[in-house]
């Protein structure tokens, strides 16, 4: 019994590690990336692009339709964020690794979810708020390659979550 706790926890450590140490090196990457293709003029110009409501990505308002609620999409949601959310996530205002999401519907629009958990980097670098939520929780949300229909579903869960019937 002892050597089956130890094994399963030499795993999760090592996976833990392993998630921490690739997100460090798309984050250095991604700076070196931007330091040696972007001059710094136009940094500014871009920065002045970003619409923090919307944030950066292919969603808007014209694309994301909540009108009514699905249930059945919120179950698929939970489903997916059970695999690639909860291990960071907590579905209460309690921080995990990163934020509760409880109320995150209420806070943010859902084509400004999709764009960021479809597109996290861009958004990280470019929003003041996501930038401020960095420092408190010390590690960048890593990109899960989610389908447009996932992040959808994950909204919905999320709706689910903060009360939407």
């Amino acid at each position: 019994m002892k050597k089956k706790v130890i094994t399963v926890m030499s795993l999760a450590t090592a996976l833990i590690i392993g998630a921490c140490g690739s997100s460090e090196n798309k984050e250095a990457a991604s700076t070196e990336s931007a330091t040696t293709e972007a001059p710094a003029a136009e940094a500014p110009a871009e920065a002045t692009n970003y619409d923090p409501k919307r944030g950066e990505g292919k969603f808007d308002a014209t694309n994301v339709d909540i009108s009514k609620f699905d249930g059945a999409m919120a179950t698929k949601g939970k489903a997916i964020s059970e695999t690639k959310c909860f291990s960071c996530h907590k579905t209460s205002d309690e921080k995990l690794v990163g934020p509760g999401w409880k109320g995150v519907t209420e806070r943010r629009s859902p084509h400004w979810i999709m764009n960021f958990i479809t597109n996290p980097d861009p958004m990280i670098d470019k929003d003041p708020e996501v930038q401020a939520q960095l420092e408190l929780c010390l590690v960048r949300m890593p990109n899960q390659n989610l389908a447009e229909a996932e992040a959808r579903e994950i909204v919905e869960f999320m709706r689910q979550n903060d009360g939407a019937k």
